[in-house]
C-alpha cells in the first residue's frame, strides 16, 4: 500500500500527506477528516480502509498511527453541513485537516509537499494534490487518515449517545439504519440531526 507514496517521492516530493473523511452518509453529527504524514511505514496493527476493520482493530491501529505520524483533524458540524451542503462541508473538513497538519511542520517551506486524497473531489488545498478513487484501500497514508477520521467521529457520536440515548447513536453512529429511522419517526430530529437530509426534517 505504498505505491503512491513511493511514486511521488520519486518525483521529488519528500512530504506525502494522505487525506480521508468519515461521516458523509449519516443523518446526524459532524463530518470528520484527517490528514496524515507517516513517519514510519512498518506497523504492528493492520492498516487498511477503516470500513474493513473491526472497532477493536481500528482503536489499536488509531493509537499506533498517532505514535508513528504527524496528523491533523478537521471537523465540520451538522449545522454547517445544513448551511453549505455535505459535499462542501467535506471539502472544508479536509482543508481544515491539512491546515492543522501543515501548521505542525517546522519550516514547512523547506519541504516539497504532495497530498493524496481518497475519492475524486476537486479541493482547493493551495498545494499539489492527487485524488485516488478507493485510495483508502490503495495507500497506507490514506488508510491511516481513514482510521483516524473514523475513530474520532465514532468517539464524538458516543458522546452524543450519552446526551440523546433514545436515538441509539452508540450503535449506528448516526447512519440511516432501520433502528435510527424508526427513532426519528417516533421522536423527531434532535439538535444534532442534519435537517437538510432526506427523512430528517
Amino acid at each position: 500500500m505504498l505505491y503512491y507514496e513511493r511514486k511521488f517521492k520519486k518525483k521529488g516530493f519528500n512530504f506525502i500527506i494522505g487525506v480521508d473523511e468519515a461521516g458523509r452518509g449519516p443523518l446526524a453529527g459532524p463530518v470528520v477528516a484527517a490528514a496524515v504524514f507517516l513517519k514510519a511505514i512498518n506497523f504492528t496493527n493492520r492498516i487498511d480502509d477503516s470500513k474493513k476493520l473491526t472497532p477493536v482493530s481500528r482503536e489499536k491501529a488509531f493509537k499506533e498511527i498517532k505514535r508513528k505520524s504527524l496528523f491533523g483533524l478537521g471537523i465540520v458540524s451538522e449545522k454547517e453541513i445544513d448551511r453549505i451542503n455535505i459535499l462542501e462541508a467535506t471539502r472544508r473538513a479536509m482543508q481544515k485537516a491539512v491546515i492543522s497538519l501543515t501548521n505542525k511542520i517546522k519550516n514547512s517551506n523547506q519541504f516539497r509537499i504532495h497530498i493524496i486524497v481518497d475519492g475524486n473531489m476537486a479541493i482547493d488545498f493551495r498545494l499539489p494534490y492527487t485524488s485516488i478513487v478507493r485510495g483508502d484501500a490503495k495507500s497506507k497514508s490514506i488508510a491511516s487518515a481513514s482510521i483516524l477520521a473514523k475513530v474520532t467521529r465514532d468517539r464524538i457520536m458516543l458522546g452524543y449517545d450519552r446526551e440523546y440515548p433514545e436515538y441509539g447513536f452508540a450503535k449506528h453512529k448516526g447512519y440511516p439504519t432501520k433502528e435510527h429511522r424508526d427513532a426519528l419517526r417516533r421522536l423527531g430530529p434532535s439538535l444534532i440531526h442534519r435537517k437538510s437530509f432526506c427523512g430528517v426534517g
